[in-house]
């Protein structure tokens, strides 16, 4: 539970700063590819039909700059693959597998209410 209040229209509100995680369409799409574990950005792009290269750029890095992904390199003795590894940090998973993990099972349960109505519906 959220100490103090969190009044409207207050600019420092912590739901805001929470929702700023998602804020990009791509952000948490990204997130939830990363929880099947440490991936390449070329597998990535396959895993997260319909992202573009540079979209998944700048999502990857504005994921590095709020901590919530980690880039390391690594290289794959099996397929001889080396280059940049990106994985969830703690922050990251404690996000994603926590309040991102609960939103997609309010999503997924509530579905079909939630599709073709429009914003102002």
């Amino acid at each position: 539970m959220l100490k103090g209040s969190c009044q409207t229209f207050i600019s420092d509100c912590q739901v805001r700063a929470a929702a700023e995680l998602i804020s990009h369409a791509w952000d948490p799409v990204v997130l939830s590819a990363l929880r099947l574990g440490p991936t390449r950005r070329k597998d990535l792009l396959t895993r997260i039909a319909g992202v573009s290269d540079k979209v998944l750029t700048q999502a990857l890095d504005r994921l590095l700059a709020r901590g919530l992904v980690v880039r390391g390199s690594s290289a794959d003795q099996a397929s001889m693959h080396t280059g940049a590894v990106y994985r969830l940090s703690t922050l990251g998973e404690s996000f994603t597998n926590g309040p991102l993990a609960h939103l997609a099972q309010w999503a997924a349960d509530n579905q079909d209410d939630l599709v073709g109505r429009s914003p102002t519906s």
